[in-house]
């Protein structure tokens, strides 16, 4: 337990696990000095709309706030932007700062998310080749969404898949390019990866499965014309956006002597092996009641559940995190949510209408429900929150009977 007395509460990070940590410490009425320092420039913001409707110009960059700056100095919470966290010295509870000054504190919060996975081929530093991670990026991108433009998605996973669905319906020719078998492979069965595949390329996206980029060509200017696949083909394209996944940020907490694995490791309170230190968002591996094992999600409802779990443990409140992993995206007319982790499942059943664009697949391992995946079935969704989260022994004759209201399995 964290010891309420001590004064100064460093989170080093800006993103949506720092912006909820900063909410629930104020709503807890938190005793002590808050000091968030990140290297962005902004204040925490909602990243899924990156990809989406900011990219499509729908919202304006401050609506992607998760409070207004105001709201975090009139709290006396103070936020140091601009500057990036260089060193951790537990032994004096001290951070070196880029700026070359330095930082006590007593209670430390790492929230420093992930990096962007990057494409090492022949020529991937060309112009024109882009990532999707911060504002900035969404912004340079958007630039080039002009219509008639060739813009090429290297990943299939829900960021290439909303970005193809923004920048067609900005007028964009877009190509997909999948390592996998089928879209979405690493987190959904082959009803929605099939699903989806009909709903791009029934948008006009040239969606491509099995196709290996291992190069980009060039036009005389530096600037990417082209994709190499390792069958031999040629691919042609004016602007490429590389999406292949990303990296836990454990650089620090790993030249800090924390424990990591492919994350810095915490329990189920957010602790990390150093009782001063709290890990939460998208660079953890944790502890869930959900899991047989410790695992690292990247997904907004996570960083939102952590952060509030690491207030609690702030407070010295015993609050373990133990919510259902849930997830979501937005393409087209299509509201895809997700709960529970399906990849361990022995059978799949069918819920409703494909073709009708409303239904939902139930994801069953020794007769118990462990996921749900819901297309445009809101209800599907909640009941399956609610069926993952007391593990209930459903029969798939049950599932799919549309007789049967949902509701009452619960």
């Amino acid at each position: 337990m964290i010891n309420k007395n001590k004064e100064v509460t460093v989170i080093i990070g800006g993103g949506h696990a720092a912006g909820t940590l900063l909410t629930a410490l104020l709503q807890k009425k938190y005793p002590h000095k808050v000091v968030m320092v990140s290297e962005e420039l902004h204040p925490p913001y909602q990243r899924p709309p990156l990809s989406k409707n900011y990219l499509a110009g729908e919202v304006d960059k401050a609506s992607l706030y998760l409070k207004p700056p105001s709201i975090y100095e009139k709290a006396g919470q103070q936020l140091q932007l601009g500057v990036r966290v260089e060193q951790i010295n537990r032994d004096d509870k001290s951070l070196i700062l880029s700026d070359q000054s330095t930082l006590k504190y007593d209670q430390l919060v790492l929230a420093t998310g992930s990096h962007v996975r990057r494409l090492n081929v022949r020529g991937s530093d060309l112009k024109g080749i882009h990532y999707l991670h911060g504002i900035e990026d969404t912004d340079a991108l958007r630039r080039e969404l002009v219509p008639g433009k060739r813009l090429v998605i290297v990943g299939g996973g829900y960021i290439g898949l909303e970005v193809a669905a923004s920048a067609t319906k900005q007028g964009v020719k877009v190509t997909v390019l999948e390592a996998a078998e089928r879209l979405m492979q690493r987190v959904t069965g082959p009803e929605i990866s099939e699903f989806l595949y009909a709903k791009h390329t029934s948008a006009g996206v040239d969606v491509r499965l099995g196709a290996a980029v291992i190069g980009f060509e060039s036009d005389d200017q530096g600037c990417v014309n082209g994709v190499t696949l390792a069958d031999g083909g040629k691919v042609s394209a004016d602007i490429v956006l590389v999406s292949i996944g990303v990296i836990p940020e454990t650089a620090l907490a790993e030249n800090a002597g924390l424990l990591c694995d492919d994350g810095v490791v915490v329990d189920e309170f957010t602790r990390t092996d150093d009782p001063d230190i709290l890990a939460i968002g998208d660079c953890t591996r944790h502890h869930n009641l959900f899991f047989d094992k410790r695992q690292r999600l990247e997904s907004v409802a996570n960083a939102v559940e952590q952060a509030r779990t690491a207030a609690a443990t702030l407070m010295s409140e015993e609050k373990p995190y133990d919510s259902p992993p849930w997830f979501w995206s937005n393409q087209y007319d299509v509201r895809l949510q997700m709960v529970g982790l399906s990849q361990n499942h022995d059978q799949r059943v069918l819920r409703g209408s494909i073709l009708d664009k409303e239904f939902a697949v139930f994801y069953l391992c020794l007769g118990h429900v462990i996921a749900v995946d819901a297309v445009n079935f809101p209800v599907a969704f909640m009941v399956g929150k609610q069926l993952v989260k007391l593990r209930k022994s459903v029969s798939a004759e049950v599932l799919s009977n549309p007789n049967i209201e949902l509701k009452s399995l619960i």
